[in-house]
């Protein structure tokens, strides 16, 4: 306990010892004279006897319960105005995260999409008090799910997710050769036009504009980008989770790059984590040069302040995800504020207690 006036206390208590002497000399001077009534001679007996002793004794007690309560009362006022307090550190809140996830759903990028979405599912449900969203994009881009606390929903968005992956997964590698064969089985035409309706679902929004070409990356992380709330004055830090192969199939003019689209995400102080798939199963090697499919992707991470991962076999998506949330811009900063509580409580009890003793030794002292 601190007091805010302190220096109040210190003078009255230098006033209060100062006054008590005078006081008492004064008392004394007035006791020792005598202004009326018949003056009584050889009282010693009357000193020696019990009554008196017992009425003296009687007094005396009175008298110091009297002047103990009205010195406490006098202190404890002291107090009262000098406002006795504490300092509390408050935790008002804290400084929350806006995370977008943004998906390049082109089929080339199944297995990827498959670990991200099951795994993203257990860190969602360890968010508090953050907003997650999810994007994706092909030949036009998606706002799957905007950014919301709802974090049941979310997972049941990522759990449709993952099962569109395993069905494109199960395109690719089942029905998707048998193209090419001179007559499709018929016995597999049923399964695969389910399949295929199934996949409709989602590639009906992402494949819109199909004649504009593929995976356009910069549009898709620019979509992102805008999909977060009031970009110029949040307050909120706001990261953009980006996993796509970065091959940009485009039949003309990008409406944006991936350049200029990381140059918006730093200039609204947005960073963007990046994750790579590895070289083993980089889809069409024969038509893109993984490497510089990579350092394009990095470079643009890197433009915003973040980072791009490769998935390979010694680093899980599990892992590149718990490194994400250990960098800088993924922290969040608890906001505590120093909080004045005023303490009367003692004080007062103390006032109100040598009040009461005061009162009931003078009505006491009165009889």
């Amino acid at each position: 306990m601190e007091l805010m006036h302190g220096n109040i206390v210190i003078i009255g208590i230098m006033v209060l010892i100062l006054l008590l002497p005078v006081m008492v000399f004064f008392s004394r001077k007035k006791n020792g004279r005598f202004y009326r009534g018949t003056k009584a001679s050889n009282t010693h007996r009357i000193r020696q006897s019990k009554l008196y002793k017992s009425l003296n004794t009687r007094y005396l007690i009175l008298t110091a319960v009297m002047i103990t309560g009205l010195v406490g009362s006098v202190i404890s006022s002291l107090f009262l105005i000098a406002r006795p307090y504490k300092n509390n550190e408050v935790t008002s809140g804290v400084k929350k995260r806006d995370i977008i996830l943004c998906l390049d759903v082109s089929y080339s990028l199944y297995d990827l999409n498959i670990e991200i979405t099951e795994y993203l599912k257990q860190v969602v449900a360890g968010l508090e008090g953050d907003r997650f969203g999810i994007n994706i994009f092909n030949a036009s881009s998606v706002t799957y799910v905007p950014l919301t606390d709802d974090y049941d929903y979310v997972i049941e968005k990522l759990d449709d997710l993952n099962e569109y992956f395993v069905d494109q997964k199960e395109y690719m590698e089942v029905y998707e050769p048998l193209y090419e064969l001179p007559d499709f089985p018929d016995d597999m035409r049923e399964s695969c036009d389910e399949l295929e309706s199934k996949l409709l679902y989602f590639d009906n929004g992402t494949r819109f504009a199909s004649e504009r070409g593929s995976s356009l990356i910069g549009e898709g992380l620019a979509t992102a980008l805008y999909s977060l709330p009031y970009l110029e004055d949040s307050e909120r830090t706001r990261v953009i989770i980006m996993c796509t192969d970065n091959e940009l199939n485009s039949n003309g003019e990008d409406i944006v790059n991936l350049s200029d689209a990381a140059a918006l995400c730093q200039k609204n102080k947005v960073t963007m984590f990046g994750i790579f798939p590895s070289e083993e199963i980089f889809y069409t090697p024969e038509l893109y040069d993984y490497s510089e499919c990579l350092s394009e992707f990095a470079a643009a991470a890197e433009k915003t302040g973040g980072k791009c991962y490769v998935r390979t076999a010694d680093q899980s998506v599990s892992e590149i995800v718990e490194d994400i949330q250990k960098q800088e811009a993924m922290l969040v900063n608890v906001v505590q504020t120093r909080q004045t509580e005023d303490m009367p409580k003692v004080p007062f009890i103390t006032l109100i207690i040598c009040l009461a003793a005061f009162s009931l030794a003078g009505l006491v002292l009165q009889k």
